[in-house]
């Protein structure tokens, strides 16, 4: 008797793990589709309007037109040409304007003195288009891929290093002076307690970033470049290719997309420790 009831209490812990994660697997899919129902919906749109006649579909046109050309665009190797020549520009900027803001951030949040001289300059250069100055980085760094690395690093940096600074200055105080009195190195005190409160302002200013240097590398690529997603628009609309000009505009809001998520993921990842306000 005793081995049966073991089994069946088995049995019946197996069948309510499994109905535990069936209920949570449930709701997981009811809120992702719930978030999703806007974008779902935009589609749709694009789907009808051209097809009920509501726009007129050579200029707009339905959104399955425009899929297949993406199919056969990343097919025949064109798509990957074309991503690959952007995501080289706009990472290698990416990561140039991180290796100098962060940094340089992290010293402007702590030294008060540094900050307040730096300021001014800060804000004037904060305040200048990086489009604005692509003409300046072209008659310097020429047409080719140095002016368009350039102008995608001057974009980022000033995100990433304005919301270093912020995260350093909203550190608690009182977890400073607690360090101090526990005897805690300046390093340890950076490392322990600056470095971790700065990491959500960090990514925000990750993610202004990432979006910053996709549209400035688009604008950058539509002058004198022989490939990527910018050229492709640009060579796209001169040559009337209409829904190949609409496969680029998706491109990018979809790479956009899964930018922005991964960094998510990632300042996630690296919060952990931090309580969630909704559970507060």
């Amino acid at each position: 008797m005793s081995i049966i009831a073991t089994d069946e209490g088995r049995a019946g812990f197996a069948a309510g793990a499994f109905a535990s994660r069936l209920a949570a697997g449930l709701r997981l899919a009811r809120g992702t589709l719930w978030k999703s129902a806007s974008l779902l919906a935009v589609f749709a749109l694009w789907e009808l309007l051209p097809r009920l006649g509501l726009v007129d579909r050579v200029w707009f046109p339905p959104l399955s037109q425009v899929l297949g050309v993406l199919v056969q665009m990343a097919r025949s190797g064109e798509l990957q040409n074309h991503i690959a020549g952007s995501l080289v520009r706009s990472v290698t900027g990416f990561g140039l304007a991180v290796a100098v803001a962060v940094p340089l951030g992290l010293a402007i949040g702590w030294y008060a003195r540094l900050r307040d001289f730096l300021t001014s300059a800060l804000e004037f250069f904060r305040n200048t288009s990086a489009l604005a100055l692509l003409p300046v980085f072209i008659l310097f760094l020429g047409i080719g891929e140095a002016s368009k690395i350039g102008i995608v690093t001057f974009a980022c940096f000033f995100p990433i290093l304005l919301s270093t600074i912020s995260g350093v200055k909203s550190v608690d105080p009182l977890l400073i002076k607690s360090a101090r009195s526990l005897a805690l190195s300046a390093p340890a005190i950076f490392t322990k307690i600056i470095l971790p409160s700065a990491v959500p302002s960090v990514f925000t200013g990750f993610r202004l970033a990432a979006q910053s240097s996709i549209l400035v590398l688009i604008a950058a690529e539509m002058v004198g470049a022989t490939r990527g997603l910018g050229y492709l628009i640009n060579y796209a609309q001169f040559n009337f290719l209409i829904p190949k000009m609409y496969a680029g505009i998706l491109t990018i809001a979809l790479i956009g997309l899964a930018v922005n998520q991964l960094l998510v993921t990632a300042e996630r990842r690296l919060s952990r420790w931090r309580v969630p306000t909704s559970n507060a």
